[in-house]
């Protein structure tokens, strides 16, 4: 569809999109705060271009900061990622780049930072992690990044045949490990933690924003069950034919899937309804399919 020789936007696509770049802005946002406040005061060097960042801005002293050397690296990886890779280079990738390096430069002018907030360290090490995990997993949720790294892990995957994972991991953990050297120990310490906690607390906050429920109910009438799943809640599901081990009666077997909300909506209802149903429900975060994830 064209209006005055363009193409039209569906307005559901244009939504997607609007809605795709709010959560990319809310994830950079979550990063740059964590980065900020609580990363760069206390010298904590987790890995990625902000521990180098950090490194880089000791020798250099208090004529170069960190957030002018994350806006330099990252715009530096961005013109090689689009030379080198030109339209395999996510614009979802370059956005949060550039808006988490303009960010940190935007702080530095209003809120400037000598020190950190606080006397206590570990604290302040546990929302280092926990803000900047918190908005890398809405990121990588939606396949987007803040650039950095991800970039050369793209770059890498191109040219040669290296364990992406665990180079980006060793390099670092190189980073971390220069903390000992150019900070103290317990700066280096807290960085090595750092880094230890932050891919677990990624991990856990991606399954914990993707998680639903999985129900297997055994019923002898799945039709009142199956009408509540797909009329009041809007879901399907599957029946199956089954029989009882010991009764030898003929039952039938549902499976579906639902959000947490729903699930708690459809446990109620069969209790009410099919009192002598069977229920087993579990957790999952790896749905993939029509009405989850693609």
């Amino acid at each position: 569809m064209y209006f005055r020789g363009g193409p039209v936007i569906p307005f559901n696509t244009m939504k997607e999109k609007v809605k795709e770049y709010v959560l990319i802005t809310i994830g950079v946002l979550l990063v740059v705060v964590g980065v900020y406040f609580f990363k760069f005061p206390n010298n904590f060097s987790i890995g990625g271009v902000t521990a180098l960042a950090i490194l880089l801005s000791s020798f250099f002293g208090e004529g170069v900061s960190s957030g002018t050397i994350v806006l330099v690296v990252n715009i530096l990886l961005l013109i090689v990622g689009y030379l080198i890779l030109g339209k395999n280079f996510g614009n979802r990738t370059a956005y949060g780049s550039i808006l988490m390096s303009l960010a940190l430069k935007a702080l530095e002018v209003l809120v400037p930072m000598n020190r950190p907030i606080t006397n206590e360290p570990v604290l302040e090490l546990a929302f280092a992690v926990a803000l900047p995990a918190a908005g890398a997993a809405i990121l990588f949720n939606i396949g987007a990044s803040t650039g950095g790294t991800d970039v050369v892990a793209m770059l890498l995957k191109k040219y040669t045949n290296t364990d992406i994972g665990r180079s980006l991991f060793y390099t670092d953990l190189l980073l971390t490990l220069a903390a000992f050297l150019v900070f103290d120990v317990k700066t280096g310490l807290l960085s090595l933690l750092g880094l230890i906690l932050k891919s677990a607390v990624v991990d856990s906050a991606i399954e914990n924003m993707n998680l639903h429920k999985y129900f297997t109910v055994i019923c002898e009438d799945p039709n009142p069950i199956c009408d509540y799943i797909i009329n009041g809640l809007n879901r399907s599901a599957t029946v199956f034919e089954a029989q009882g081990a010991f009764s030898h009666k003929n039952k039938k077997i549902i499976l579906t899937v639902m959000s947490r909300v729903q699930a708690i909506q459809l446990r109620k209802f069969i209790k009410q309804t099919e009192p002598e149903a069977f229920m087993l429900i579990t957790n999952t975060s790896e749905i993939i399919g029509r009405g989850f994830r693609g």
